[in-house]
C-alpha cells in the first residue's frame, strides 16, 4: 500500500514473517473462529499468493524503495505494534525543528 496508496507517508513498513509462521497464525485464526483448517494447504495457499502477488503488473508485492523491513516471524502483536510506533517516532522527531537529525 506504502507506494501506491500512501506514496507520501512517514513511514513505510514492510511486514515480513516465514511462510509456516504465517500459516500456523492464519491456522489458528480459523480455527478460533471454528473453521477447520489444514495448515499444509494453508502454507501452499501463501507460498501460492505470494507468487501471484510479487509478480503482478499494478502494485506488485514489494518493499517500497524507502521502506523498513519488519519481520514478525518472531514477535507478538504487541511486540510488532511497539516496534513500528518507535520507527514512527524516530522518523517524526527527526524531522521536526530541535529533532536529532
Amino acid at each position: 500500500m506504502g507506494t501506491v496508496v500512501f506514496p507520501d507517508a512517514v513511514l513505510k513498513v514492510f511486514y515480513l514473517a516465514s511462510p509456516e509462521v504465517r500459516a500456523q497464525r492464519r491456522h489458528k485464526q480459523l480455527n478460533d473462529k471454528g473453521n477447520h483448517a489444514n495448515l499444509a494447504a494453508l502454507s501452499r495457499a501463501l507460498e501460492e499468493r505470494d507468487k501471484r502477488d510479487a509478480a503482478r503488473a499494478v502494485a506488485p508485492l514489494k518493499p517500497a524503495v524507502d521502506a523498513v523491513s519488519l519481520d514478525s516471524s518472531e514477535m507478538t502483536i504487541d511486540e510488532a505494534v511497539d516496534w513500528v510506533l518507535k520507527k514512527y517516532r524516530e522518523r517524526t522527531q527527526s524531522e521536526r525543528p530541535g529533532g536529532t537529525a
